[in-house]
């Protein structure tokens, strides 16, 4: 089958026209042929099996029965009448119901000849019974077309609302198979289909539409998951190698005397493992003369600060600048703090830029940046800036880059003749799973231990009756000389609601913790910033012993005096959230606590999460938890959510495939980058009509 009449437009294909044709696009987005095609059943009616009546069981599946109807009479009732049948085969009998429609179905049964009938059993007065069953003389359901299995197509309310039912969608996929013969281009190579023993594309696609039973819809289930995921992971990584290729990196070959000097004599605690493993990887890429691009991931507090310092370091020591962006002054500040502090002494330059900076400020630092007197530049957006020049910038560090746009980074990229090497950092755990799809391209790196002395947080949950013991708690903490965080959801669409509650428990907790013996901040989005920074500077400094805040504090406040953290709703809260707010405490050697209060009333997907918080502290396993619950799509944020646009596999359940997928994608390219040998040509074929028609998804790094 040539693929380009696959490309026809959907209008031309018998039974749809142009009316149809218009609300096919607008509500499943089918244009072509080929869309329809790639129109996938979401679930099966499994008319395989047929069933004697004394087989039943009292379960609501739907069943298909041969048997015969020997007797029909009208049973009157409340309202209207009920027509029922007795219905029977050689092991017992049983009940057909109807409510509506009597007379043209008592007109047109058949009594005493064999019938086939489906639909669902109930357990009625002693026996079993089907309201409006489908029925077929046995001899008609002999001849017609054997699709036993029924598929069930995605639908929506216009398009039943429009006449185009599931069984029309089936009329149109039968039509398709008749004008296409059935015959579609293979795919992928021999070696592959040999591989992994996977059935050809023509056969895939007739079972998926048609299959015959269980076992052929799961062959062709499993060859078009494999097929659109190593589709996915073949484009990744051969962006990957391209980029390697073609882009060539600065070589960083000196561990110099700062990297030295600082390792020896400043660090101020022993690197865990997975932090030396991490530097390793990167210290690799650096030497590799290929443009690092790396995403290390790490929990929140796992010290991937310390990383990145030293990685700057090696810069410097190859005569490069470094800069490090971040998404909120807060955060850009603390970096700055944080690594001057362990810089001291070191006669290393270093600057802070954010939106807040003075001018006259500025300009000394651009002046700096361009002779190369400033080593390493901190700050946030500010940095993106045309006026920002760089002397010689050799590495780029970005911050929870979630939080930046595609092109606010390649600004950055651009601030060279050549690209700088690039480490973007994240406290977000993405499962891997999703790493894989979302990052293909990116080589990963994981920190995923919490350096020594560091005491696990104990999370539990309490419930707002709760609420004077969890007081007396906080009164108990505060003696020992700690600090506390009341955290309040604030979310858009109902901002004017949580403000009121956020004053209403700001309220509450004064008239309990009066002066003079306790200090409150506040802090919330409807302050001006400088009345934030006053709030947020007296908690750091531990001149007030509780913080009452809305999300703001979500990321990067560092008080490793504060040991207790109350969500307050937290059941409004995504996992990934109560998460990071969990890892504002446990900072410090201390233990630490998170109080996740609710209301008694909860969802069950609510239950979810706070069981999963109160059970573990570990990002990686709450991801997954999150993924499961709320897909692929919402996990990433709006800004990412069609990317993963599957029409088969999902990448949560699939995820072994997945791996299978993209195996075999780095073993091809890796053995024929140029898929140029014959057994390869195939793939080559058809990554070039998927580029084509730019139906591989473009990922976001």
């Amino acid at each position: 089958m040539n693929a380009n009449f696959l490309q026809t437009p959907i209008t031309y294909l018998k039974g749809v026209g142009p009316h149809r044709a218009q609300i096919l696009q607008s509500e499943l987005g089918i244009g072509t042929y080929q869309d329809l095609l790639n129109l996938f059943p979401n679930r099966y009616i499994d008319k395989t099996q047929y069933y004697t009546i004394g087989q039943l069981q009292r379960s609501n599946a739907d069943v298909q029965i041969v048997g015969k109807i020997i007797h029909l009479k009208t049973v009157e009732q409340k309202k209207g009448k009920r027509l029922v049948a007795t219905f029977v085969d050689d092991t017992g009998e049983m009940e057909l119901v109807w409510f509506r429609g009597q007379k043209w179905i008592r007109e047109n049964l058949k009594l005493n000849i064999p019938y086939v009938i489906f639909g669902r059993c109930n357990w009625y007065n002693g026996k079993f019974s089907m309201p409006h069953p489908e029925m077929e003389l046995l001899t008609e359901h002999e001849k017609g077309l054997k699709v036993t299995m029924q598929p069930i197509y995605p639908s929506t309310e216009k398009l039943g609302n429009s006449g185009i039912t599931n069984r029309v969608i089936n009329k149109l996929q039968q039509q398709l198979f008749i004008e296409t013969k059935g015959q579609f281009r293979e795919t992928l190579s021999d070696s592959l289909l040999h591989d992994l023993k996977l059935i050809s594309k023509s056969e895939a696609l007739f079972n998926i539409h048609f299959p015959k039973n269980q076992s052929f819809l799961a062959k062709a289930q499993f060859r078009l998951k494999f097929e659109e995921l190593f589709f996915i992971q073949f484009q990744l990584i051969s962006k990957k190698m391209l980029r390697k290729q073609k882009i060539k990196g600065f070589n960083f070959d000196q561990v110099g005397e700062r990297f030295n000097d600082f390792y020896k004599n400043h660090l101020p605690f022993e690197l865990t493992g997975a932090q030396k493993r991490v530097i390793k990887e990167i210290r690799a890429d650096l030497g590799s003369n290929a443009q690092m691009n790396r995403l290390l991931q790490g929990d929140v507090g796992s010290g991937k600060t310390i990383v990145a310092l030293m990685i700057m370091l090696l810069a410097i020591d190859n005569d490069f600048q470094a800069c490090l962006m971040a998404p909120t002054e807060i955060l850009a500040n603390q970096h700055f703090n944080g690594i001057k502090e362990l810089l001291e002494d070191m006669g290393v330059r270093i600057a802070l830029l954010t939106g807040s900076t003075k001018k006259s400020e500025r300009n000394i630092i651009h002046q700096q940046l361009e002779s190369g007197e400033l080593h390493i530049l901190i700050g946030t957006h500010a940095l993106l800036e045309d006026k920002v020049k760089y002397k010689n910038l050799g590495l780029a560090i970005v911050d929870e880059q979630h939080r930046f746009g595609v092109a606010q980074r390649s600004k950055l990229w651009h601030k060279n003749e050549f690209p700088p090497h690039i480490l973007v950092m994240t406290a977000t755990p993405i499962p891997r799973t999703l790493a894989m799809s979302l990052y293909g391209d990116l080589d990963i790196s994981v920190i995923d231990e919490l350096p020594p002395g560091r005491k696990a947080i104990k999370t539990v949950h309490r419930y707002d009756s709760n609420r004077l013991k969890v007081f007396g708690f906080i009164k108990d903490e505060i003696k020992k000389g700690r600090q506390i965080y009341v955290v309040y959801p604030l979310i858009q669409e109902s901002e004017a609601l949580d403000y009121k509650d956020l004053m209403d428990g700001y309220e509450s907790i004064v008239r309990d913790f009066p002066l003079p013996d306790y200090q409150i901040s506040i802090v919330h989005g409807k302050m001006k910033p400088a009345d934030k920074d006053y709030e947020m500077e007296r908690f750091v400094k531990g001149e007030t012993q509780i913080m009452v805040a809305t999300t703001v504090i979500e990321v990067g406040v560092n008080v490793p005096n504060a040991s207790v953290m109350i969500i307050e709703s937290a059941e409004r809260f995504g996992l990934s959230q109560l998460h990071q707010l969990r890892g504002r405490v446990g900072r410090g050697a201390d233990q630490s606590y998170c109080i996740l209060m609710t209301s008694h009333k909860l969802s069950s997907e609510a239950k979810t999460r706070l069981e999963t918080m109160v059970r573990t502290n570990d990002g990686f396993e709450i991801a997954e938890v999150d993924l499961k619950l709320r897909g692929p799509g919402d996990l990433m944020g709006t800004q990412q959510s069609g990317i993963l646009n599957l029409k088969i596999a999902d990448i949560v359940k699939d995820n072994d495939i997945l791996k299978t997928a993209r195996h075999y994608a780095i073993k091809i390219l890796k053995e024929d980058p140029g898929l140029e040998k014959n057994e390869n040509l195939t793939i080559r074929h058809t990554y070039a009509q998927i580029v084509k028609q730019k139906n591989i998804w473009n990922y976001i790094s």
